[in-house]
Order: C-alpha cells, then structure tokens, then sequence
C-alpha cells in the first residue's frame, strides 16, 4: 500500500515522501495515528498544494531544535555519588537521572531521548547524546564525582 507521511517515521521515511508499507501497518497504525495518508489521486493532488506549508512548518520545528540543541551544550551535569576505592559507583547514573537533572534546569527532555547506552557506573566525565530530532543529537558533559 503506497502512503504520503505527514511526518518524520523512524525507519521509514520524512515528511511528504511517499512510501509502500504492508497494508496492516498503515490501516491499523500510520493512518490513526495521523503519520500517513493514503496516497491517492486527491490526496497527491492535496498534498502537493499543502507541500509548501509543511515544508515551512518543518523549517520551522528544525530551527527551533537546534536553537535547543545550542542551549543544552552549553549545560553541563555534575552528580555526587557514593562510590568505592576502585572508583566503582555503589548505584549509577541513568539516563532517568540525567532527564530529571535537564527538568531541574528547564529542559523538558524525554528520558527514551537520552542516548546512553548503558548507565555510568564510574567516576568521570562523560559526553551523553541527547536526541531531539532526526538528525539533531546535542552532546551533553555529564560528570560523577565522588560523595564526601
């Protein structure tokens, strides 16, 4: 089933292009969901009148993430944790923390954002992606020192 994406699908494809998926999968999720259109003679037509518009909404949504992203590398994370000898942390630091630090400083950012692979267990300094659009990952310095 050929469909026209009404927005960036991870896996899939970005805004306006026209893309062939099983049947299922477009009725039952791109569809509601407001993902796709079905791409048809009137919705082609439609679109292509509505393509203008789009592209300036997502010019539009592009600037505003990466004014954030220059924002957010400016910030930088300092957690105190308990941690032994061998600089081993007792807990760690996981990407749950860093969200709830980021809320702390006024930063809305989605936990499933944050590109850590598997959580800080040492002390140290470390760069932490931060995922806010397709193509726009900003770098955050997270840093663990140890608890007096």
């Amino acid at each position: 089933m050929k469909i026209i994406l009404k927005s960036d699908v991870e896996g899939l494809g970005g805004l306006g292009e026209i893309v062939t998926v099983k049947p299922g999968y477009a009725r039952n999720y791109l569809i509601p969901k407001g993902f796709a259109i079905e791409a048809t003679r009137g919705n082609l037509r439609q679109f292509e009148t509505e393509k203008e518009a789009w592209k300036k909404k997502q010019a539009r949504f592009m600037e505003e993430h990466e004014n954030l992203k220059a924002r957010l590398e400016e910030v930088g994370l300092t957690f105190t944790r308990r941690a032994g000898e061998d600089e081993r942390l007792f807990g760690s630091v996981t990407s749950m923390d860093i969200a709830a630090a980021l809320r702390e400083k006024g930063f809305h950012i989605d936990k499933r954002s944050i590109q850590l692979v598997e959580p800080i267990k040492s002390l140290g300094e470390f760069s932490v992606g931060v995922k806010l659009a397709k193509e726009i990952v900003a770098t955050i310095k997270v840093q663990v020192v140890k608890e007096e």
